[in-house]
């Protein structure tokens, strides 16, 4: 959810908030703090402009801008007190997804693919869709989902989420596919004999990159061919036209590429960054992801998918609980993310923040614990899965991060 969604109209309900909407909110909470655009400015309260409701067995509050979510609940974790280090859209990006603000750090897909390999031969193993809404644009750029220092066969493929998922995936007039089988032996015969000659892992990357290339001619017109799917599945996802662009379409084709073994989806929907208009970019931006999102874990589990498949749905930070205009700055403090599937314990909330949202107070997360975590719930010990770098041992989490135990089923 580029742009860092609202906390307190999605999923952290903070009845005192509604309390001081308007009214001055207490210097005791922010003196000295670190704010975004804020700072120096009065400070006035915002409660939130819609109502929550108990959904599930264990009664979750969620945002009656999110119902179809709600309905999920009985599938969800909530984790109520995430925090991070960095205020700036592009830093927190980066740190999200790659556990550091250097740039050339493996993303945490391309951590996963050099951890897990691929389950699949004729696609890539770490694919990326973006969508957008209408307001609260904030961009995101391909270091996102790269893979840093580790080799680049490792990073994130992005596909185009309207028209041809791939560009050029047909053959030129004239090209049949045996003449096309020729040139990539003879390619890869050449690339094979440069690579006796020096070491270089980039080598290795094109002759694999190659034969992908190849291969996915075949898999990819099938992958995004939706004529199999029935309409009752469109509907549940909400899907108007595949391949339309839309977030709708996007977890669809998702669902599609977990089916098919690909190691990590990362979907991107870049509508959240409210510094204004928080009211109707929250209800556009909720109305686009909330069914396409709970369709994706209730399509997965139908299929018997989401037992070993871990969904995060989350921002790089969340939203002041002052307002700024007709909106809410960034905050780094106290913000919402949930999970599903892949071992975590369903239908429940983890941790919490203060009064009136200003900051996580209790069983706090770190960016680098929710790394750890998912990692964890992946198969993997977060201290093990390390590259070495100019003499130092790099991994996702840093020198920090401790697996979140209460989290996990």
């Amino acid at each position: 959810m580029a742009g860092g969604p609202s906390q307190f109209e999605s999923f952290d309900w903070k009845p005192a908030l509604q309390a001081i909407d308007g009214k001055p909110f207490p210097e005791s909470f922010t003196k000295g703090q670190q704010l975004a655009q804020l700072q120096n400015a009065e400070l006035k309260g915002r409660g939130s402009f819609v109502g929550f409701k108990k959904h599930g067995a264990a009664g979750i509050e969620i945002s009656d801008l999110f119902p179809h979510l709600a309905g999920q609940a009985d599938r969800l974790c909530v984790i109520r007190s995430m925090q991070t280090e960095q205020i700036n859209h592009d830093t927190a990006h980066a740190f999200m997804n790659t556990g550091s603000i250097i740039k050339g750090r493996p993303s945490m897909g391309s951590w996963l693919l050099y951890g897990l390999g691929s389950a699949t031969d004729n696609l890539p193993g770490f694919i990326v869709l973006t969508s957008a809404g209408r307001h609260g644009q904030q961009p995101i750029s391909a270091r996102q989902w790269s893979s840093g220092v580790l080799p680049s066969r490792f990073q994130g493929i992005m596909f185009q989420s309207k028209g041809d998922a791939v560009h050029y995936i047909g053959s030129p007039p004239g090209v049949c596919q045996s003449t096309q089988r020729q040139v990539v032996e003879e390619v890869r015969r050449l690339n094979g004999l440069l690579a006796e000659r020096q070491n270089d892992p980039e080598i290795a990357t094109r002759i694999a990159q190659y034969e992908m290339a190849f291969r996915m001619q075949a898999s990819v017109p099938e992958l995004t061919d939706f004529s199999g799917e029935t309409q009752e599945t469109l509907d549940l996802y909400g899907v108007k036209e595949p391949g339309d662009g839309s977030f709708a379409s996007n977890c669809l084709l998702a669902r599609r590429l977990a089916e098919r073994g690909v190691r990590m989806i990362q979907l991107y929907h870049r509508a959240w960054d409210h510094h204004g208009n928080l009211e109707p970019g929250m209800k556009e931006g909720a109305a686009a992801v909330d069914r396409p999102s709970a369709a994706l874990i209730e399509d997965l589990a139908r299929r018997g998918l989401l037992d070993d498949t871990l969904v995060l749905w989350g921002g790089e930070f969340g939203r002041t609980p002052m307002g700024q205009g007709t909106g809410r700055d960034h905050h780094i403090l106290g913000f919402s993310v949930f999970l599903a599937g892949g071992g975590v314990k369903p239908g429940v909330t983890w941790g919490a923040t203060d009064e009136l949202g200003y900051r996580a107070v209790e069983d706090v997360v770190h960016v680098h614990d929710l790394h750890a975590t998912m990692l964890a719930l992946l198969g993997i010990d977060h201290h093990r899965l390390t590259t070495k770098f100019q003499g130092l041992d790099v991994r996702l989490t840093g020198i920090a991060g401790n697996v979140v135990k209460g989290i996990i089923a």
